[in-house]
């Protein structure tokens, strides 16, 4: 067991994990510009974002068991220098099918990146660090897409669509260099057996069978359904003369949560318990919401909320899982499970708009923030069982 926590470690880990989402995001905040580069790609220019996504989809939880038997520090070293590599190649704005290509690759090394990472910061922590840790872990999606609408785009806007690529190939690169040193004395990780596919795929029915594994998983399901849909067809529900702050400080104000009040209660209850408080306020402020439609308070507290199930399901996964073994597994269904969320969210929740009108958001939200604190809730009875 750790004592003391080797802060800069867990730093270099977190930015691993910010250029694994901008992995994603360096191609969303470009999308607009991608059919100067590809003008004759059509729809077919949608896939250049969302086959990261669907890597992760398929093969969430089988990167959390290969992860676990090839060991934690290779897997994340291996998959920051195949980003950087995959990156080098995209500034040279390849033809579409070797882009999309490339992209595929890409998803593999971003999910080595967030089932590794994690699971190497919850080794590393000391157990009472480990709830400050997780939770700034639980961040790196929020902080990597807003220095790419920061910076990164500006960049690509002034200097040309390769010059993003090529800055996010000397990140991916300079992070493997730093932690390739940093990560040599690690606590023993245990012996794991032979990598075998016809085992991994049982126990891939092992992990979902289980009520500890991917209980943190589970709920990120309703809650990544939920985050990114709400961001995205919220704003013209919003008065225009507050619409442009409320956008840009809900991401924010979930992250301040998250960090300050998310922090201090993982010292009080168990994650799990913050999950759920996060999910049951979260269903206050929809129902805040139906009463008050686009109230910029409300819209806030609801960021406020989501912020608590943010850092506190990727907490929670050491709590409910000993072993590192484990913990990986659990984290690669965190990925498997928050990237079908962010696919289905946003095209479920717009057909239901353009059928209902504003209140199928808090009624489908509501509803999904409901199923994520029912579904912790019978997972903890069958734990107890």
């Amino acid at each position: 067991m750790v004592d003391k926590t080797p802060f800069a470690m867990i730093f270099a880990l977190w930015g691993a994990g910010l250029g694994a989402a901008a992995q994603y995001g360096k191609v969303s905040v470009i999308f607009d510009l991608l059919p100067q580069a590809y003008p004759e790609a059509g729809t077919a220019i949608g896939f250049i974002v969302s086959l990261v996504g669907l890597v992760g989809i398929v093969f969430g939880v089988m990167a959390g068991l290969v992860v676990a038997r090839i060991r934690y520090r290779r897997a994340l070293l291996t998959a920051l220098w195949i980003g950087a590599a995959v990156s080098l190649i995209q500034a040279f704005i390849p033809p579409l099918p070797w882009m999309l290509l490339s992209r595929l690759i890409e998803g593999a090394s971003h999910l080595a990146i967030v089932v590794a990472a994690p699971t190497l910061i919850a080794q590393l922590s000391a157990p009472k660090d480990r709830g400050l840790t997780l939770t700034l872990w639980g961040t790196f999606f929020g902080v990597a897409f807003a220095v790419l609408a920061w910076l990164g785009r500006p960049l690509a806007v002034s200097c040309g669509l390769p010059a993003l690529f090529i800055a996010h190939a000397l990140y991916m690169a300079g992070f493997a260099m730093f932690l390739s040193r940093g990560l040599r004395a690690l606590p023993d990780e245990g012996a794991q057996a032979p990598f075998s596919l016809l085992q991994t795929l049982r126990d891939h029915v092992t992990i979902y069978r289980s009520p500890r594994i991917p209980a943190a998983a589970a709920g990120w399901l309703f809650y990544t359904f939920s985050f990114v849909s709400i961001l995205t067809v919220l704003p013209p529900y919003l008065d225009p003369a507050v619409r442009t702050m409320i956008m840009g400080a809900m991401p924010l104000t979930s992250i301040a949560i998250s960090m300050s009040f998310g922090v201090f209660l993982l010292r009080v209850i168990t994650p799990v318990r913050v999950v759920e408080l996060g999910f049951a306020l979260s269903l206050l402020c929809m129902m805040w919401l139906w009463f008050s439609p686009g109230a910029p308070l409300a819209c806030l507290s609801l960021a406020g909320a989501m912020g608590l199930i943010q850092g506190a399901s990727f907490a929670a996964v050491p709590q409910l899982n000993d072993t590192p073994t484990t913990q990986a597994q659990a984290n690669g269904a965190m990925a498997q499970m928050g990237n079908i969320g962010n696919t289905i969210g946003t095209p479920i929740m717009a057909a239901a708009l353009a059928g209902m009108g504003y209140a199928a958001l808090p009624i489908l939200a509501g509803i999904a923030f409901a199923g994520g604190l029912t579904i912790h809730l019978i997972l903890g009875f069958l734990r107890k069982a």
